[in-house]
């Protein structure tokens, strides 16, 4: 990866252009960054009162970093003359490359950085807070820290509403990768977080670039105690549209990209106060290891508000261990009862001694504690009560050692300067308690396997459907079960002897049989069976008909990701059903079984009301074998069987369809 540390951490900043450049200077000024600044225009005497330079060449020295404010033709020759000189980096603002359609402008400019690192182009900038540098031409709301998160997006205005944020989330950089034409999302992602003064990372990502050194990234950070969430844009249709025309990147499914950042030990959110919230989460814990939560309120309304909402974050609020309810009980009195989520009335209110008392024996027995407060409007309410239980949360941090968080119900009523307060005091105040419960879903998330990537994206030009009997071969050769079965050109040469009824007979030639008209089932013989029109042959099969289950086993290459995996509910109704698990290969045995039992259908796999159990191994088995024929045979495609009848013992693949580049 590209040496970035000066483009990050300069000591001088050349400028160029007039009023995005103007913009960049007085914003230094402000955060009072301490190097040199030397803004370069053709005719300006001064730009925000510096003496300007007419060129390149007439600077004083080299500059670390640059922020080129001009058009995308003057873009192109002033990265040269950067370049030729040795300077550490510029960032580019100008647009109209390959957003636009306009790649082979952005090709030129690639090149004409040569080694150079370079942020864009369409590229707001970067906003170095630990620094004081604000290589940013517009407004933005960041606050000097001295650690912090860092904070990368593949979108210039989300960036800059990230930084008006007033949540008490310290961020320490903030930068733009625009087009990623040259320095990408991991490249970048990599230098900020090896600045110590980094906690955690947050991405808003559109499109991930290279996976693989992406996935090293994140698992560098997990190894380093530093958490990663990210913010996918473009899972739906629409969103994909938006991503490839906004920044020319590939983005890969939604059901892909979330078992890809699920796979290297990436959190996950929904939305940006979501984002927020898990890098706060991260930056005051680091990554969550917790299983166990407790919630204390004071009001029966703010406990149905957090159980209604940890059912749909899947968040386990476990019963209160017998020696706390006990002590709890002892302190809460006869009147509140001990359950999780805990209300604990009013009765304690504003008495500081016995409120530290009920919140540290709370906090001690679980792995994190939720205290659901909100704090009344200091413009027209006395805030004086409250004291006493803000106390209280950040003694229970103080005394438990364990990750205590103060959710509020509503956003406004956690301003930043409680924010501020309880993070000094170790507590992660959070706003909104289903954003808060996201976002700590998403800080538990587990570390990858050791050493796990990504496959290398494999790209074919061409690619054909096998017939179902080629299909089967190939199926047969790897050691997955099929029918029984014989094949003839036409329905007078199939031969029964070796096969027993009752049959299923299906016309080949057909990519989707069921749709063409092509499967009869349930037939004795061929007598009186009329021709299909379109087939190119036919097959006939002995029916299996002991199967527990029907499953559907997929797996495909990917663009972005390299090669995916997908298990579900198979048969004829695959696509109605929706009850799908995608991975991203490769995966293990345990992870394929982990995947089944998430689906609809696994009740039916486990023996349902006392029905038969289906073989998961030999399901599982059937699923790493099919991920084997893709690692051996680069000119796979994609292989789908649907579907694969489970039995009590044994499954077998009833239908494929297989797609190979012939070349």
């Amino acid at each position: 990866m590209r040496d970035l540390s000066r483009l990050l951490r300069p000591k001088s900043l050349a400028v160029f252009g007039g009023g995005w450049a103007e913009n960049v200077v007085r914003q230094c000024q402000t955060s009072g960054f301490g190097g040199e600044i030397w803004p370069v225009h053709p005719t300006r005497d001064t730009l925000a009162g510096v003496p300007c330079f007419r060129s390149v060449e007439a600077l004083p020295g080299v500059p670390d970093a640059a922020f080129l404010g001009v058009n995308r033709t003057a873009t192109l020759e002033v990265v040269e003359a950067l370049r030729d000189v040795g300077a550490g980096g510029a960032i580019c603002f100008a647009s109209g490359f390959a957003e636009t359609g306009h790649h082979d402008i952005q090709s030129e400019f690639v090149v004409r950085a040569g080694e150079m690192p370079v942020l864009g182009p369409n590229c707001y900038g970067l906003l170095n807070c630990l620094d004081g540098v604000m290589i940013w031409p517009d407004q933005q709301g960041c606050r000097p820290v001295d650690r912090g998160v860092a904070i990368l997006t593949q979108s210039s205005n989300i960036g800059m509403t990230l930084s008006m944020q007033r949540r008490g989330l310290p961020i320490a950089y903030l930068a733009c990768l625009g087009n990623a034409a040259q320095t990408g999302l991991a490249d970048l992602a990599a230098a900020m977080l090896a600045d110590t003064r980094v906690t955690a990372l947050g991405v808003y990502m559109e499109g991930v670039g290279d996976a693989r050194a992406f996935a090293e990234v994140v698992a560098a950070a997990r190894l380093a105690g530093k958490g990663v969430v990210v913010l996918k844009a473009g899972r739906s249709e629409m969103g994909r549209s938006v991503a490839m025309t906004h920044t020319a990147s590939l983005a890969g499914g939604g059901e892909v990209s979330s078992a890809y950042l699920s796979q290297i030990g990436a959190g996950e959110v929904a939305s940006l106060p979501q984002m927020a919230e898990a890098l706060k989460v991260l930056h005051v814990n680091g990554p969550l290891r917790a299983k166990s939560f407790l919630s204390v309120s004071c009001s029966g309304g703010e406990a149905g508000l957090v159980a209604d909402a940890a059912a749909a974050k899947m968040i386990a609020f476990p019963p209160v261990p017998k020696s706390t309810r006990g002590r709890l009980s002892a302190l809460l009195g006869p009147l509140v009862s001990i359950t999780n989520p805990l209300d604990y009335h009013t009765f304690i209110w504003g008495d500081r001694p016995l409120m530290n008392d009920v919140f540290c024996t709370a906090a001690s027995g679980f792995d994190a504690t939720f205290f659901i407060i909100d704090q009344p409007d200091s413009d027209r309410c006395d805030v004086a009560s409250f004291e006493p239980a803000f106390d209280a949360i950040m003694a229970a941090r103080a005394h438990s050692a364990r990750p205590v968080f103060a959710v509020s119900t509503l956003h406004e009523t956690t301003d930043e300067a409680l924010s501020d307060r309880l993070m000094r005091g170790g507590v992660t105040p959070l706003l909104g308690i289903d954003d808060a419960l996201a976002a700590v879903t998403a800080a538990c998330a587990p570390k990858a396997l050791s050493g796990w990537r990504p496959w290398s994206v494999i790209e074919a030009e061409h690619a054909e459907y096998l017939d179902e009997v080629a299909a089967k071969a190939l199926l047969k050769a790897a050691g997955i079960a099929v029918p029984k079965g014989v094949q003839a050109s036409d329905l007078t040469g199939l031969d029964l002897c070796d096969v027993s009824p009752p049959f299923a007979l299906k016309g080949l030639g057909f990519a989707h049989k069921s749709e063409a008209g092509a499967v009869r089932l349930n037939i004795s013989s061929i007598e009186g069976e009329l021709p299909m029109v379109g087939a190119s042959g036919y097959l006939l099969e002995e029916m299996v008909l002991d199967g527990v289950a029907e499953i559907l086993i997929g797996t495909a290459r990917d663009p972005v990701y390299g090669a995916t995996l997908t298990l579900g509910s198979g048969g004829i109704h695959a696509e109605l059903l929706q009850d799908t698990v995608t991975l991203v290969s490769p995966v293990t045995a345990a992870e394929v079984e982990t995947a089944l039992r998430r689906l609809k259908l696994w009740p039916l796999l486990d023996g349902y009301r006392g029905g038969k159990h289906g073989d998961v191994a030999a399901t599982v088995d059937v699923a790493l074998a099919v991920q084997a024929m893709m690692a051996a045979d680069a000119r796979l495609i994609d292989i789908e069987i649907n579907p694969l009848i489970v039995r009590e013992t044994g499954a077998v693949a009833v239908d494929a369809l297989i797609r190979k580049d012939p070349t």
